[in-house]
């Protein structure tokens, strides 16, 4: 495989598994060196071993520890060449309504995608500021683009917010050679809590998600990971503020 990415330090975050995972291995195979952080240390534990990334455990939620990892990495590499933020996820939440979803449960979806990605975008701003080069990506989804599959209010609030913050970093830091993107995947089966979500749809619902798909499938992690690995390429030099469906063709904008 090509090592398009080497020399180039590259942090991920929510790399325990599925997703995360996959864009941890996409970028060690072609040449990166990856710094992979999770809350769930066995999991990631298993990246480490099975992509010989550099692992931390990072909670997203902590200004101190995301402002630490940073510095740890900036420290050992010198530099910081991308940003992928994918920690977040529905926490193991399923839909209530909504007068029933209490503070806390919004608030653990919020701090976990939203406010994670606002930590770890300010926290390496200024070095590619100084650089005059970065790329950050963070993994939205489908649901802030339009709703909640499963119907989690939280998420799809703090789904559309990231989806605002990439558009508002992108116009703040386009001047200092840094690109903002997001991937806005559709449902993939790739850790405990999306296989919680697709057996509480039963089999109606999803075989109507199904139906709903123009591919007829759910994605793939490595599917997801590959517009990941596309937004931090060269190929991807002019392109920032965008927002990429990958969802088989479920949604049509």
């Amino acid at each position: 495989m090509a090592a398009e990415f080497d020399g180039r330090t590259v942090l991920v975050t929510g790399a325990a598994h599925g997703i995360g995972r996959a864009v941890v291995a996409g970028f060690a195979a072609r040449g990166a060196a990856v710094w992979a952080s999770d809350v769930v240390r066995d999991a990631l534990d298993e990246t480490g071993r099975q992509t010989g990334c550099r692992t931390h455990i990072v909670d997203v939620g902590d200004t101190d520890a995301v402002n630490g990892w940073v510095a740890e990495v900036l420290a050992a590499a010198g530099r910081i060449d991308a940003l992928v933020h994918v920690a977040g996820g529905v926490r193991g939440q399923v839909h209530q309504p909504i007068d029933e979803v209490t503070d806390s449960q919004w608030n653990d979806i919020l701090q976990a995608n939203l406010y994670g990605a606002f930590r770890c975008i300010r926290a390496v701003t200024p070095v590619m500021r100084r650089q005059k080069a970065g790329r950050i990506v963070l993994v939205s989804s489908g649901a802030g683009r339009s709703f909640s599959l499963t119907g989690i209010q939280a998420y799809t609030s703090a789904k559309a917010g990231e989806i605002g913050l990439t558009r508002q970093m992108a116009r703040e830091l386009g001047n200092f050679g840094v690109t903002v993107n997001s991937v806005a995947p559709g449902f993939v089966r790739s850790n405990p809590s999306t296989e919680k979500q697709w057996e509480a749809m039963g089999e109606a619902g999803q075989r109507a998600l199904l139906e709903s798909i123009s591919l007829h499938r759910t994605g793939k992690a490595e599917e997801i990971a590959a517009a990941v690995l596309f937004f931090c390429s060269d190929a991807a030099s002019y392109v920032s503020g965008q927002v990429l469906s990958v969802d088989g063709g479920r949604s049509m904008f």
